[in-house]
C-alpha cells in the first residue's frame, strides 16, 4: 500500500478518461497473476489509465462444490500482497465475511463486496471499519435506486470512499441484462460508478454445473458504458480464457485489452 486510501480514491476519481480494475477471475498461481498484472500495468501506463489489479482468493459462490475456488484466504492474500509490492499496484479482492474484511483490510487497497452480499449489513459495517476504499457490486436482484440504501449504510458506518459497480440484472433464468440508466442513477448518490463488462455478459448457471457467458459482447457493453459516462471499468482478463478455471466464457483475452482500452479512451475523450 504505497498510497493512502484517500490519495488512491482521489487519483481514481481524477482519472483523465476512466480507471480500470482488471485481472483474472480467480488466483490460479502467483506467476500467472504477475504476468497479467505486468502486462496490464504497461498498457495502462501508456494510455494514462489508473490501474487496479484484481483477483479473487476464493470464489465462494461457485455453482458446483466441485469447481475450483482459489488458493484460499491466507495464501491468496499473500499472493495479492506480493503483486502489490512487486508491481507497485493497488490490489482488490472480494470478501465474504466480517472476519475476512478485518484481515484483508490490512493487505488490500480496495475491498470488494460481491453482488450477492451487497445488502449484508454486518459485512458492510466490517468493511467500512477498515477505512479502505470499498467497491460494492449492485446485486442482480436490485434496482439501481435500491443502492441508495447501501450507500446510506456505509456513510452511517463512517466510510464515504465508495465505488458502486453495475454488473447486470437478472432477466428470467440463466440470463442478465444491463440497463445503462443504472450508471447515471447511481452516480446521483455521489459515488464513482464502475461498469463490470465481463460479469454483465455472464449466463448464470447456464452450463448446468457452472455459469456460461457471451464474452463477445463484453467490449460492446463496455463501449456503451463509457459513452454513458461511467468513471471506471471492471474487466476480467486471461491470456487464454478457455483455460481459466472460472468465468472463462465471459472474459476478454489479454491480447485484446490494449486495442479495447484505446477505443474506450477515445470514446471518453469525445464526451469532453
Amino acid at each position: 500500500m504505497s498510497e493512502t486510501p484517500a490519495a488512491l480514491f482521489r487519483r481514481l476519481k481524477g482519472a483523465k478518461h476512466f480507471f480500470l480494475i482488471a485481472g483474472p477471475c480467480v488466483i490460479e498461481d502467483e506467476a500467472g497473476c504477475l504476468e497479467i498484472g505486468r502486462h496490464m500495468k504497461k498498457i495502462c501506463a501508456g494510455l494514462d489509465i489508473p490501474y487496479v489489479f484484481k483477483a479473487s482468493f476464493d470464489k465462494a459462490n461457485r455453482s458446483s462444490s466441485q469447481s475450483y475456488r482459489g488458493p484460499g484466504f491466507e495464501h491468496g492474500l499473500e499472493i495479492l500482497s506480493k503483486i502489490g509490492q512487486n508491481l507497485k499496484l493497488p490490489v482488490l479482492s472480494d470478501i465474504h465475511t466480517e472476519q475476512q474484511a478485518l484481515a484483508a483490510g490490512k493487505v488490500l487497497d480496495i475491498l470488494q463486496i460481491p453482488a450477492f452480499l451487497c445488502r449484508q449489513t454486518d459485512l458492510l459495517q466490517a468493511a467500512a471499519s477498515t477505512k479502505r476504499i470499498i467497491n460494492i457490486k449492485k446485486g442482480q436482484f436490485l434496482s439501481p435506486n435500491d443502492m441508495r440504501n447501501v450507500v446510506d449504510k456505509m456513510k452511517q458506518f463512517g466510510n464515504q470512499k465508495l465505488l458502486l459497480t453495475e454488473r447486470g440484472s437478472s432477466f428470467g433464468y440463466n440470463n442478465l441484462v444491463t440497463d445503462m440508466r443504472s450508471i447515471p442513477i447511481m452516480q446521483g448518490f455521489g459515488c464513482p460508478v464502475v461498469f463490470d463488462a465481463t460479469h454483465s455478459v455472464q449466463l448464470p448457471g447456464g452450463q448446468g454445473d457452472k455459469s456460461g457467458g457471451q464474452g463477445e459482447f463484453a467490449p460492446v457493453l463496455a463501449r456503451a458504458a463509457m459513452a454513458v459516462g461511467a468513471e471506471g471499468l471492471f474487466v476480467e482478463t486471461h491470456p487464454d480464457p478457455t483455460k481459466s478455471p472460472s468465468d472463462g466464457p465471459n472474459m476478454i483475452p489479454l491480447p485484446e485489452m490494449n486495442a479495447l482500452l484505446k477505443r474506450l479512451s477515445k470514446i471518453k475523450a469525445a464526451l469532453k
